[in-house]
């Protein structure tokens, strides 16, 4: 009895034993893990540290860090377009010269033969002088500089200096990072003409944007009918566009061959000649590039005339946007300072001065220079006014 009871004794000393264990060993597991996961979090909070000591600035924002992330596509597409403008401006050369040759060959016998001698002198009269102005404000837009800053300070009557050429920056300067210069009241780099749009040559796109519009506009005018003509017609735009291809020609051709039990030749399907089907094409395919660039360069054309209205570029619209979102926080309201009403703005950029007209200076070709070096600028204060850099 009385083992019995000392082993019966014992029974609850060995469970609490055994539960005592199993706590501590929770204890431990739970501690093991409280220290991985600390060993974690602190080596996250190192790596965290090391970084920021690195490369945080007070001053960074979310915009720097989007534009540091993003600088990789932006030198993909500065070194693309930078390689890539010769070719565009040869481009440009090859469908201007297409779509005239097409004009003569096509249209203007057309003119000869079904309209008047009144109408026949208003195209050739406007048709040229609009061919004249396209030319020139082109070749003055890719062969002109746009403005470069001086590098002597007191000729430029300011301090401030470019972070990427460390060199003076007068107003309404920015570096391009295609060019890699500082082009003086820089608007965009246009990959069209190879070149950068600024103080210099700014004249020179807008204008040759307006004649090219109107030019293509008058086209499409003057082709419209005969484009109709060619077009909607069924058959023609079958013949010429399919059944001339080598496709429909070899599957015209095996059919035939089945049909009477022979080898198969190449026979023509295209009821037209060669010459008709010449014609077709290079009227469709006029027409087609002409409205396809009244819309694009209207969009472009229409852009940069609301710019000089308002007399800022495209790279001072986003600058003035946000300055003006800026001051409406402190009650504030935001004016252009270069902005000097819509005929002010015009006469500034076409360089109507000193006895220049419109009439002689802007309807007709003009290699006349801007009224002042660019590194100078009128402008209108808006009072409570500090610049962001001083806020």
């Amino acid at each position: 009895m009385k083992g019995a009871t000392d082993l019966t004794l014992a029974i609850p000393t060995t469970s609490a034993g055994s539960t005592s264990c199993e706590m501590d060993y929770d204890r431990d597991k739970t501690r093991r893990r409280r220290t991985v996961c600390s060993r974690l979090c602190d080596q996250y909070r190192y790596v965290k540290f090391c970084l920021r000591s690195l490369t945080y600035n007070y001053f960074t924002n979310s915009g720097t860090v989007v534009d540091t992330c993003m600088e990789p596509a932006f030198w993909l597409v500065n070194h693309v377009t930078r390689y890539m403008g010769p070719l565009m401006v040869i481009l440009v050369i090859i469908l201007t010269s297409t779509v005239v040759s097409v004009v003569y060959i096509c249209i203007l016998p057309r003119c000869l033969a079904q309209e008047t001698y009144l109408q026949l002198a208003f195209h050739l009269t406007f048709g040229h002088w609009l061919l004249v102005n396209i030319i020139f404000h082109y070749y003055k837009g890719v062969r002109t500089p746009p403005g470069y800053p001086p590098q002597i300070v007191s000729d430029t009557g300011v301090a401030t200096i470019c972070k990427k050429c460390i060199a003076p920056k007068p107003p309404r300067t920015h570096h391009c990072s295609i060019c890699n210069k500082c082009i003086l009241k820089m608007d965009h780099h246009c990959p069209w003409i190879n070149n950068c749009v600024g103080h210099y040559n700014y004249r020179y796109f807008i204008m040759f944007c307006i004649y090219m519009w109107v030019g293509t506009l008058y086209i499409c005018v003057s082709a419209w009918p005969l484009f109709r003509e060619e077009f909607f017609d069924a058959q023609k735009t079958f013949d010429s566009l399919l059944a001339g291809s080598l496709f429909f020609t070899m599957l015209h051709s095996y059919n035939i061959a089945k049909q009477n039990k022979t080898d198969a030749l190449l026979e023509r399907v295209s009821s037209l000649s060669n010459s008709e089907s010449a014609y077709h094409k290079a009227v469709v395919f006029q027409f087609i590039v002409c409205f396809s660039v009244l819309i694009a360069l209207g969009v472009l054309t229409t852009w940069h005339v609301r710019l000089i209205c308002r007399g800022e570029t495209s790279i001072e619209k986003h600058i003035n946007d946000s300055e003006r979102a800026r001051l409406k926080k402190v009650n504030v309201i935001y004016r252009n300072p270069y902005n000097f009403g819509v005929k002010e703005n015009w006469r500034k950029l076409l360089g109507l001065y000193g006895g220049r007209s419109f009439w002689r200076h802007t309807l007709l070709p003009s290699s006349h220079p801007p009224e002042h070096d660019g590194t100078r600028w009128e402008s209108q204060v808006t009072p409570g006014y500090v610049p962001t850099e001083l806020a």
